[in-house]
């Protein structure tokens, strides 16, 4: 039975972090596609008892993905080539330390894919606006193409994208709409968000337990999406982060979003 590459992808991680136990090193090629054979038979009950030494190869369709899949790994940094240092050749590889983090769930929100990106915002925002979402699902393919420019400018404009939200539904509100009169007055985003923390803490106070917690964490990480790639004037600088930033700020918008639209729901 042929599988989906989301399925493959996510039993290949779970080979890799020891999750699942093969009869063979995945440490090559070969061994990885015997490894999900084995463990997908043992997943849909294809292994008879008395027969755990057999084999249970992949079929055709799932031997194809699984060659687009490791070339996508390899190319997202998550396996590098060879064992070593002394073997470098296909079709030996090896995990690399971004790849680790993955196949460990080390990271505070776990996805691989524009799928399971969405997803993962979509459990802690449920009410994401579609737009953002758009820029977001972009930015996650930009991402996994090696674009971290591309990634980043998109990542940027969804965090543009969720605070004027928030502005919008402020202005949209008597009482609020005065309080946050000098956030409105500012030109640029920037600015606007600098201005919007000082009211805000100046009320935080009256802010629901939910609401406050981890606001200055949440709010500081986010900020140097647009102090990095947005200047005063509203150009981008040019500078190109790494694909380990690059995913960190992908894993830091989701908080960031998440605390955005508890602030929309408060000041409803």
């Amino acid at each position: 039975m042929p599988h989906t590459y989301e399925e493959l992808r996510a039993a290949a991680l779970d080979i890799l972090a020891d999750r699942e136990k093969v009869p063979y090193d995945p440490s090559q090629y070969e061994h990885l596609s015997l490894g999900l054979g084995q463990v997908f038979a043992r997943r849909e009950g294809r292994i008879q008892p008395g027969h755990h030494g057999a084999t249970y190869p992949l079929d055709a369709q799932d031997k194809e993905l699984l060659l687009e899949l490791f070339w996508d790994l390899f190319r997202q940094g998550v396996i590098s080539l060879g064992m070593n240092d002394s073997n470098r050749e296909f079709p030996f590889f090896h995990l690399t330390r971004l790849g680790r983090q993955l196949a460990q769930g080390q990271e505070a929100y776990f996805f691989h894919d524009v799928s399971s990106y969405e997803a993962a915002i979509r459990r802690e925002v449920p009410a994401i606006d579609g737009v953002t979402l758009l820029y977001l699902k972009e930015a996650m393919q930009a991402f996994r193409a090696g674009c971290m420019l591309s990634a980043t400018v998109m990542l940027g404009v969804s965090v543009e994208h969720t605070f004027e939200l928030l502005l919008e539904q402020l202005e949209a509100h008597a009482t609020h709409k005065t309080t946050f009169a000098s956030t409105f007055a500012e030109r640029t985003l920037l600015r606007k968000f600098n201005k919007f923390r000082v009211v805000l803490d100046s009320i935080a106070k009256a802010l629901p337990p939910d609401v406050k917690e981890d606001l200055d964490t949440h709010f500081a990480g986010i900020l140097s999406v647009i102090r990095t790639y947005r200047n005063e004037s509203g150009h981008p600088t040019g500078k190109i982060m790494d694909r380990e930033q690059t995913f960190v700020l992908l894993q830091l918008f989701i908080p960031y979003c998440k605390k955005q639209y508890q602030l929309i729901q408060h000041f409803k």
